[in-house]
């Protein structure tokens, strides 16, 4: 005698799920494919990773994921050439940069928007939708009238607009913070304006299926073999099953309207009408790996375990966002059904059976408790029905989902721009003039800028390529009283206010004072610190002074100049030609967060490339001596002499006598006087012109 048998298929842990149910519906959602004979359902990995591969899955998203996505167009790189100066006598060398446009497949349905963009794990867009990196950036949304993005239609001539898929654009991407390369980027992808029911997933998958059952899911990926396999990892999640409904099936998550069924115990012969199965092959745990939302969407793991023999784990990738108490939820809720699922019941009875299909709720007359119908078997003119025991609601889990450790989304803000000269900082004397270039940004997310300069008052404008690494850049607000170069100032104090609070100065001890260490501008003094107290609110204490390193002893600060701390990677350098001594460079710096370019003025007096002033000036007997100082060997490692530094030792030196003022130049540092000579000062002569004077008042008759 032939059997009928008409089914859900689907698994013990996960309850039964599928698109068949006998004869109702036949293979309708079978046939609706991703890709085609294949059930495997989709995996975590599919979306932590960018491909460029042509014939790439595209998932459809549901709510709000974090996705990789698939780069479907991109330009050559756009190289930029640039000169960044050696420091300690080494040569010049050509810097080049890189920038890219290129377009990334997000969706292959229609989506609200894009929040957060993440380059290698660090924010390339933040959460007030600022970018961190320069970059042109386009959305385009999957709309039915989408229009060619312009820039691949200028660049291809025909090209698909994508309608219907969701692709982002980026146009002119700089590329120096990520190796001169396209980084690998994720998207944070709204694609509803909520959270999506596992119903509604299966209703826009397959129109067959209706309902909104089945848990809230903040986001979801479809992608796999088949829609099919989809929708059994969805019904792993949530514990949701099919049933009929008119020509098409429902997603179920409660058993709705129960029918009663009484065992009549037809067909004459014995049967056992209640099973259970062994313990050990329930899994003695449950894994749900998931993304998590308190984890920036990275992916997640809950485990559930019951108590008991065996030893067998069962684990189940749910691409979708669920937050650790829910994923800890639906494992507990997994494990339970596949608990319960271990009893089995039969019911036999008349053909009126055959109006109860897979997927119903029964209650059986005379015993307690919801039935769900798995098989409705028809053998020898008896109808009958095997029967799960419909497992209640869990009690929502709490779980937690670790450290996390969230990509900074500190602002950019506006460019801080300084342009200082000031005496060399190497070892060895200077060929050119030389502009210091600082920046910074009033955020704590600025990188960098690109920058211009003019030597003709804004005529023209020379490319001076990017701005170094973020400075340390405040304002003075209280500025020590002057004291000996040649002593640690012990007593006196400087109090700065930093741009924010992501700037930090730190403590040096002597051996790296020596090395040059904590040297900072302020105003147009050199100024090195032993020691810097924080005092809240980017506010810093300096002490341990050494004022006026590198000859800046007469610069004179006050309350509102500019503090920079020069560091050789944070400082961009500009050697400019000789004819710039005198005049003024206009410089101008334009980032992320910039507006309107940022523009600076620096005045280029020569103290870049010219000797140092003379020092100890004194009379013994009728001849006036000095000291000369050189540009060349500050550190004065040999404990000898320092270096001349010029290409011959000549120095001027003006005189006031009773008679009026004569200049008298001299190769050696010493000159006779005249008895009525009243005041004198000291200019040594370099290769680009004399430095600042050093004086001295004579007194009447002290030479006699």
């Amino acid at each position: 005698m032939a059997t009928l048998v008409l089914t859900v298929v689907g698994t013990a842990v996960g309850g039964p799920i599928g698109g068949a149910i006998g004869a109702l519906v036949g293979q309708a959602i079978d046939h609706a494919v991703f890709r085609p004979k294949r059930r495997q359902g989709p995996r975590l990995v599919e979306l932590a990773v960018q491909t460029s591969s042509y014939g790439s899955q595209i998932p459809l998203l549901f709510g709000t994921m974090r996705v990789a996505g698939t780069v479907i167009w991109a330009t050559d790189l756009i190289e930029s050439r640039g000169t960044a100066h050696g420091g300690k006598g080494q040569p010049n060398t050509t810097v080049y940069s890189y920038a890219a446009s290129f377009a990334v497949l997000l969706s292959a349905r229609a989506i609200q928007g894009v929040g957060r963009i993440w380059a290698e794990g660090t924010l390339l867009r933040g959460a007030a939708g600022d970018f961190k990196t320069a970059t042109g950036f386009r959305l385009h949304p999957g709309g039915e009238d989408q229009a060619v993005d312009p820039l691949i239609g200028s660049a291809e001539g025909l090209a698909p607009a994508h309608r219907g898929c969701a692709y982002a654009v980026f146009e002119g991407m700089q590329l120096g913070d990520y190796s001169n390369r396209i980084p690998s980027l994720t998207f944070e992808v709204i694609a509803d304006p909520a959270a999506v029911s596992v119903g509604h997933v299966a209703r826009v998958l397959a129109g067959e299926v209706g309902g909104d059952a089945g848990m809230m899911l903040d986001g979801f990926a479809a992608s796999g073999g088949s829609v099919r396999a989809v929708l059994e990892t969805l019904g792993q999640a949530s514990g949701a099953w099919f049933a009929p409904a008119g020509a098409g099936l429902a997603m179920r998550d409660s058993p709705g309207a129960v029918a009663t069924v009484v065992d009549a115990g037809f067909g004459g012969r014995e049967r056992r009408t209640r099973s259970v199965a062994a313990i050990d092959t329930v899994p003695r745990s449950v894994s749900v790996g998931h993304y998590d939302p308190a984890r920036e969407y990275q992916a997640g793991l809950q485990r559930a375990t019951r108590p008991g023999p065996g030893s067998r784990d069962e684990r189940v990738e749910v691409p979708a966002v669920l937050d650790a108490g829910a994923a800890k939820t639906v494992a507990e809720a997994m494990l339970a059904r596949a608990e319960a699922g271990r009893v089995r019941r039969s019911v036999t009875c008349g053909f009126d059976g055959l109006a109860i299909a897979p997927g119903r709720c029964v209650a059986i007359a005379g015993e307690a408790g919801t039935w769900r119908v798995a098989e409705v078997m028809v053998e020898a003119m008896v109808v009958r029905l095997a029967l799960v025991p419909l497992e209640t609601a869990p009690i929502a889990a709490r779980a937690t989902s670790g450290r996390v450790a969230a990509a900074a989304d500190a602002a950019v803000g506006r460019t801080i721009l300084v342009a200082v000269e000031t005496p060399g900082l190497d070892d060895g004397p200077l060929s050119a003039p030389r502009l210091t270039i600082a920046a910074a940004g009033t955020g704590a997310g600025w990188r960098r800028a690109a920058l211009l300069y003019s030597l003709d008052d804004g005529a023209s404008w020379t490319a001076g390529g990017a701005t170094a690494a973020p400075a340390v850049i405040g304002v003075v607000e209280t500025v020590a009283p002057r004291a000996p170069a040649t002593l640690i100032d012990r007593d006196g104090a400087i109090l700065v206010a930093l741009a924010h609070d992501g700037m930090v100065l730190g403590d040096a001890d002597a051996a790296a004072l020596d090395r040059g260490a904590n040297l900072a501008v302020v105003g147009g003094e050199l100024v090195q610190f032993g020691s810097a107290e924080p005092l809240g609110g980017a506010r810093w204490r300096l002490t341990r002074l050494l004022r006026g390193r590198r000859g800046t002893e007469r610069a004179a600060a006050v309350a509102g100049d500019r503090f920079v701390l020069l560091e050789s990677e944070t400082a961009r350098t500009i050697d400019l030609p000789v004819s710039a001594i005198g005049r003024t460079v206009r410089v101008m710096a334009s980032g992320v967060g910039d507006d309107e370019p940022v523009e600076t003025r620096c005045t280029i007096g020569g103290v870049s490339v010219l000797p140092p002033s003379p020092v100890h000036l004194r009379v013994k007997g009728t001849r006036l001596h000095w000291v000369r100082r050189s540009r060349a060997g500050w550190r004065w490692s040999d404990g000898v002499d320092a270096p001349l530094g010029e290409e011959s030792e000549l120095y001027r030196v003006a005189i006031v006598g009773a008679g009026g003022e004569r200049v008298v130049e001299t190769a050696v540092p010493a000159l006779e006087l005249a008895p009525s000579d009243l005041a004198a000062s000291v200019r040594q002569v370099g290769v680009f012109g004399a430095s600042s004077a050093a004086e001295l008042v004579l007194e009447t008759g002290a030479m006699a």
